[in-house]
């Protein structure tokens, strides 16, 4: 069995996360935080599910104020969770939300640089130093508040948003996104701030993992042992987004990393509670099984046994799919293997295959089917989510092998467009912007017209 990592204990409100405390799940809201009531409706939901922790999406200080009465409303109602502000962008809406709320997510890709240009930068020692005590400046009346409040804080890294400068300095990698944590976490290190969570995430598992794992390290060889919230972010929905997060966010929990997990899917956000909480269920179990897997592995190939494991869920087929999914991921991500063959006689060879193939693609091996990089949505999207996901897959499923991107805003957008074909990208309240990979070809589309204009694109390419 593995043994969970020793991490330090962040205080969100009434809820502790890291040391010996159970690992917590948590959701956002994808109402506009200005909504109190579809707020405070959706966040029972939320909590109504089993989630510990809510988020909502703070794009200014008009939403960051209304925290206090989203709180307020659901601590009148007997809902004592802890509410987290997301922040992106403005540093001041941030300083504002520490006030109202039990945690704040800052991202150092957009604190103080500016919005991601793909630009490459050029500088010398003493100038990017000087970029780092702007970051200071900023930082640490921030944390001064939130000592005032007691608030807690997530250095939360998006690999889609990553700046400019860092990418000019480190590149598009992994030691790139742990720095972009850790010049960050240094400053709360000298400022003695230790409530503190940590998240690196990409759509690409591969990358997720891989980070993780080297924050680890690296925060270690520093005396750091911050507690971290895991997840891939812009998972997907369906069948794929639940594969594709276990596959992740299963391969750490296998190894004793996590602190508090995310299943980003783009869905209603209650939906992402129980899928959550059955990966917390079976670390156990697959644990066991992996070391199962990567006994099993010859002449490439990983046979997995579902028959001897415990009947814990194996009733129904969303839980298998993730115990397999979670126990092979990482055997997969190390390419210890490249194969998988599944077996359980509950369920057909046809499925079987299938959920072998779907597993392969979520680590990034083998690609059969379309690859849909889309975001579960908060109160920045700018159009209906699961009704666009819907036509795009519909007119585009067949496309073996393409990447395409869907974003409800400009957050991490563009960056995650980078790792696909093709993105479909909110721009603005009813306008769309179509990505080739990173760059914008066409912005400002009405959305009646944009996933026309998506197709169009991808047609004339293939043409």
């Amino acid at each position: 069995m593995s043994t969970r990592r020793i991490s330090s204990v962040a205080h969100v409100g009434n809820i502790a996360i890291g040391g010996d405390n159970p690992i917590r799940i948590q959701s956002m809201a994808t109402v506009d935080t200005n909504d109190t009531e579809g707020c405070v409706a959706q966040a029972k939901r939320i909590i109504d599910a089993g989630g510990e922790i809510v988020r909502f999406t703070t794009q200014g200080t008009r939403e960051a104020e209304n925290m206090k009465n989203i709180s307020a409303r659901l601590k009148a109602d007997g809902y004592n969770q802890p509410l987290v502000a997301d922040v992106h962008f403005t540093a001041h809406t941030a300083d504002v939300a520490a006030q109202y709320c039990e945690k704040v997510r800052i991202n150092p890709g957009n604190y103080v640089d500016p919005g991601r240009t793909f630009k490459h930068l050029e500088y010398t020692d003493e100038e990017y130093q000087a970029e780092l005590q702007k970051i200071e400046a900023k930082l640490v009346p921030f944390i001064n508040i939130c000592k005032e409040h007691h608030t807690a804080v997530r250095i939360g890294v998006n690999h889609g948003s990553l700046s400019d400068r860092i990418m000019s300095r480190y590149g598009d990698t992994p030691e790139g996104i742990v720095e972009s944590c850790m010049e960050f976490l240094r400053i709360f290190k000298r400022e003695n701030f230790n409530d503190v969570v940590i998240s690196i995430k990409a759509s690409n598992t591969v990358v997720m993992v891989t980070t993780v794992r080297l924050l680890v390290k690296t925060m270690d060889k520093e005396d750091m042992h911050y507690p971290l919230h895991l997840g891939v972010t812009e998972a997907g929905e369906g069948e794929d987004g639940r594969i594709k997060s276990a596959v992740g966010i299963g391969a750490l929990l296998t190894e004793g990393i996590g602190d508090t997990i995310r299943v980003s899917l783009s869905e209603e956000p209650e939906c992402e509670i129980p899928v959550a909480r059955k990966l917390v269920d079976l670390i156990p179990e697959c644990t066991r099984l992996r070391q199962e897997a990567e006994a099993s592995i010859q002449d490439d190939t990983i046979t997995l046994s579902l028959d001897s494991a415990s009947q814990f869920g194996c009733e129904d087929w969303e839980t298998l799919q993730l115990k397999a999914a979670m126990a092979v991921g990482a055997l997969l991500i190390d390419h210890k293997a490249t194969k998988l063959v599944l077996c359980a006689e509950r369920f057909s060879h046809s499925d079987l295959v299938s959920l072998a193939d779907a597993i392969l693609q979520a680590a990034r091996i083998k690609f059969t089917k379309t690859e849909y990089i889309s975001c579960p949505g908060c109160g920045r999207t700018l159009y209906n989510l699961q009704e666009t996901i819907a036509k795009i897959k519909a007119a585009t499923s067949h496309l073996v092998g393409l990447k395409i991107g869907i974003m409800g805003c400009i957050v991490n957008g563009p960056g995650e467009m980078a790792d696909a074909d093709y993105g479909y990208v909110g721009a603005g309240r009813g306008k769309i912007s179509l990505y080739k990979q990173k760059v914008c070809v066409e912005k400002n589309i009405p959305e009646e017209e944009a996933v026309d204009k998506l197709l169009e694109l991808i047609n004339n390419d293939r043409k």
